[in-house]
């Protein structure tokens, strides 16, 4: 059975919350930087989509998006600025002479050489031990740079340099890691079904993995015109932040959002665009190797006893500490 419709806001009229109107009396609407929020957003999230598609925040001193479609549209419609999103047709345009196997061999190499100093271990966090190593070391021996100087150039924030602008976004593809990893280990079904699973699962799970829990939670736009979206008219040169984190779970869009279905017939994410570009390709094989690299140096990895991975954070978010025990 399709989700339920919501009702259609009013298509062409202003939004009600002006902010420069004091509240008169209105419900005011939450925000997303709300004590709290970093802890369980989703709340806060669930309300706006339902009750306020369309508020001005001024805590972050922009306009409010809150539903898919209009955050889907947010990002790539001409009659928004685009920030840089590595997957845009601009950002693929910018990617010539990639070389796909090369970095297959990196990020294969990399994770493997990770798993295996974390097998001998009786216990691990995956965050500390794994995931903040994975992603500097791909773009380390891409570039052609000693690992541990590459550490210390992240750090310094001299990766972009190196990398560039798409390579160059390891936090991200960290904290990205970190979710994908957690969304697994939590299901004993999930790691059955991905200990031995061919590489297209895998990225259905990874996909699935940034529709549920994006690493970046709220971007930031600027319309150059009037835009009209659920609930009212954006006016033009306004500020605007999406929440990807809530347009990932948009019922009216996908089927039971809050569960982690690698299987799902409605797949879709909006922290990559869908264009060719090396940071979103390697983000991918960083995930598949990561379960490959993991499981078979470890095959009996398991979250430890008790506990349960908790994503923290506003605008990027994924758990911080992931301890698991190597050997069951």
């Amino acid at each position: 059975m399709a989700p339920a419709r919501r009702a259609a806001g009013p298509a062409r009229v202003r939004p009600v919350a002006d902010p420069t109107a004091p509240p008169g009396g209105l419900t005011v609407a939450p925000s997303p930087l709300d004590p709290g929020a970093a802890l369980d957003p989703h709340p806060v999230h669930r309300r706006l989509r339902e009750e306020f598609p369309l508020t001005y925040d001024p805590l972050l001193r922009a306009w409010v998006l809150s539903r898919y479609a209009d955050v889907a549209t947010a990002l790539t419609d001409p009659r928004f600025t685009h920030g840089h999103r590595p997957g845009d047709p601009a950002c693929a345009r910018a990617h010539t002479d990639v070389d796909l196997g090369e970095l297959r061999s990196v990020a294969e190499r990399t994770a493997f050489v990770l798993a295996r100093r974390i097998a001998g271990r009786e216990r691990a966090d995956l965050v500390a031990d794994f995931c903040h190593w994975l992603p500097a070391g791909t773009v380390a021996a891409a570039v052609g740079v000693p690992y541990r100087d590459m550490m210390r150039l992240v750090r310094g924030r001299a990766a972009t340099a190196l990398a560039g602008e798409c390579g160059g976004q390891i936090a991200v593809r960290e904290k990205a890691l970190a979710s994908f990893l957690a969304n697994v280990l939590v299901d004993p079904d999930q790691v059955a079904a991905l200990r031995d699973a061919p590489p297209g699962l895998v990225a259905r799970a990874w996909a699935e993995s940034l529709r549920r829990d994006p690493p970046v939670q709220i971007a930031v736009r600027r319309t150059r015109e009037d835009v009209p979206v659920s609930g009212g008219v954006l006016p033009g040169g306004s500020s605007v932040a999406l929440l990807i984190g809530a347009a990932g779970r948009d019922p009216e869009r996908f089927r039971d959002p809050d569960r982690f279905d690698p299987l799902r017939d409605d797949p879709h994410q909006l922290t990559y665009g869908p264009g060719f570009c090396p940071a979103v390709i390697l983000a991918g094989l960083e995930a598949e190797y990561a379960v490959r690299a993991l499981f078979q140096a470890m095959p009996r990895l398991r979250l430890a006893d008790g506990f349960r991975p908790a994503p923290a954070g506003l605008i990027t978010r994924a758990p911080r500490t992931l301890a698991v025990l190597p050997n069951g």
